[in-house]
Parts: C-alpha cells; sequence; structure tokens
C-alpha cells in the first residue's frame, strides 16, 4: 500500500511578506525515485523541489524540475534552509549544508511576520562559494541576444555581456532599463537551443543598481525546464560577483518576478578571497502549506 508523504511549499524571497517563488521542499524520509521526484513540482504548482536528506549531521540536498535533477538551486536552497530553521523557530538553523559533493554553511532565522499578522517568516542564507566571472565571447553574446530579441542598443551602456558560474555557467545581459526589462518576450525555443550550444545554464538579464534603487532581473533557463524562474538566487549571487569584480559594491538586492505576478527579492554580498571572489545569497521565506503526494506516483 503506497504511503503519503507530506510535501511542504515554501514562497522563497519573498517582498514585503508576499510573492515569492513557490518552492516544494520534501525532508522527510521516501522510497520515490527521481522520475517520482520530478513530478512532485507540477502537481504543487511548484517550479522546483528540494529534497532534505533526514539526520542530525550534515543535510544533503537534491534538485528537481519537470525536467529531472539539477545539481544545485539557490532559491531551493533558501527553500529548505526556511524549513529547517522552522523545525526549531527559537534556535533556527545554523549549519553545514551538502549538494553535489559540495559542503557549504547555511543559517536561517525565524522572526514575526511585517505587522504581526500572517505566517512566520524566515530570513534564510546560504555560503554560495567562489563565483568565476569572464567575458562573454562574440558567439555567446550574439547568440543570446538574438533569442532574447534584445538588440545591442538595448544593453546597458554603463556594463557588458559577460558569463558567471557558481559552478555551472550562465550568460549575464545588461538591459539598458527597467521598461527593456519588462517588454522581453523571448524565443524560448532559440534560448534553450543557444543554452546547449554554448554550455550555458540560462540567461540572467538585468538592470544594474542604481542611487536609490535595487537592481532588477529576469531569468531564462528553458533547456533546464524553467522557461523563466520566479526567483534566481544563484545568479544574484553571479551578479554580486560581477560587481565586485568591475569595481562597484560588495551587496546587491535584485527584485525579480514581477512579469510572472510573484514580486521576489533576492539579496546578495560579494568578498575577495584567496578562492576568488565568493558570495553570499538569501531572502526572506515563509512556509505556506503542505501538499500530500503518494510515495508511488
Amino acid at each position: 500500500m503506497a504511503k503519503t508523504l507530506d510535501v511542504l511549499t515554501a514562497a522563497a524571497c519573498v517582498r514585503d511578506g508576499a510573492g515569492g517563488s513557490p518552492t516544494a521542499v520534501l525532508t522527510g524520509s521516501h522510497d520515490l525515485g527521481d522520475a517520482d521526484l520530478a513530478r512532485i513540482p507540477a502537481r504543487l504548482g511548484a517550479s522546483h523541489l528540494a529534497v532534505v536528506r533526514p539526520g542530525d549531521g550534515v543535510r544533503e540536498l537534491r534538485f528537481f524540475t519537470t525536467a529531472g535533477e539539477l545539481p544545485n538551486c539557490g532559491h531551493g536552497t533558501i527553500a529548505a534552509v526556511a524549513v529547517l530553521a522552522l523545525a526549531d523557530p527559537r534556535d533556527g538553523f545554523d549549519g553545514p549544508l551538502r549538494a553535489a559533493g559540495r559542503e557549504f554553511e547555511a543559517a536561517g532565522t525565524v522572526r514575526p511576520p511585517p505587522g504581526g499578522d500572517g505566517p512566520l517568516l524566515v530570513d534564510a542564507w546560504f555560503d554560495q562559494g567562489a563565483v568565476e566571472t569572464r567575458a562573454a565571447t562574440a558567439p555567446e553574446r550574439d547568440a543570446f541576444l538574438a533569442a532574447l530579441g534584445l538588440s545591442p542598443d538595448a544593453l546597458h551602456p554603463d556594463d557588458e555581456v559577460s558569463v558567471a558560474s557558481p559552478g555551472r555557467e550562465r550568460l549575464m545581459v545588461p538591459a539598458a532599463g527597467r521598461a527593456t526589462l519588462a517588454a522581453l518576450r523571448p524565443d524560448q525555443d532559440r534560448l534553450a537551443a543557444a543554452s546547449r550550444r554554448h554550455g550555458q545554464l540560462g540567461c540572467f538579464v538585468y538592470v544594474p543598481p542604481s542611487a536609490g534603487q535595487p537592481a532588477a532581473a529576469r531569468m531564462f533557463a528553458p533547456a533546464i525546464g524553467v522557461p523563466e524562474d520566479v526567483a534566481n538566487a544563484n545568479s544574484t549571487g553571479c551578479l554580486a560577483a560581477h560587481l565586485l569584480a568591475t569595481g562597484r559594491g560588495p551587496a546587491v538586492t535584485v527584485d525579480q518576478g514581477d512579469a510572472l505576478g510573484h514580486p521576489s527579492t533576492v539579496r546578495a554580498t560579494a568578498a575577495r578571497t584567496t578562492r576568488g571572489i565568493a558570495t553570499r545569497v538569501g531572502g526572506a521565506v515563509h512556509v505556506r502549506r503542505a501538499g500530500r503526494v503518494a510515495d508511488s506516483l
């Protein structure tokens, strides 16, 4: 007889207590295979699933979309940290996690929601590790701009197209302004083809921060089954590394998800270390509800 599992749904990287990226989190023991795990996000209205291995030692994370397993997921990590923190709301969570063979520190602090009404919020952070940056090649730049339908004169005049990697490369495209960003209607098939051809996870299109206004971004990754991501924490860390590498501030706040009706905010800091530029990424989370799935789908 099939066993029913409770899978939590967390809104990762909410803005002012609302919005955020719907992310499923499975923490208990289960008998699900990888194909079954990949079906869970769509069943619960989420884009990703974070699977947390039970135990008291270093918790191991795995991530899935409908296209299969991912080696890493930033907002999935943030959602998982929030669920772990809520297991002990007074002390929260502070400890090591492991994903794709990399061990890193993470922390989650539980706090009341704004105004005292609504579910508890969790401020969740994790150490992303070293982020490598480089200039984009002309073929990379041209292929992605064509797929995005973005002309060169729509790029930000004070920034350049680049590539950043916290373990997997993605193209970083600076747009001229928020109106340009909002108007993007990429050709998803061409974007997926360009991503596969050039070995990129996807394309992070952003407007750099300016005086009094945070950065804004949209992340397109159809090659891994995510046409557009509500909140992409790893790419926000990549942006922090890029800004520091090009002589700008070590911290960035990025508004995302507006085009999808899920306003989200991700924060990241970057620092120069002996290993290169390392980043820390986080956001506010609230765990909304539990869904129920059978352990044999």
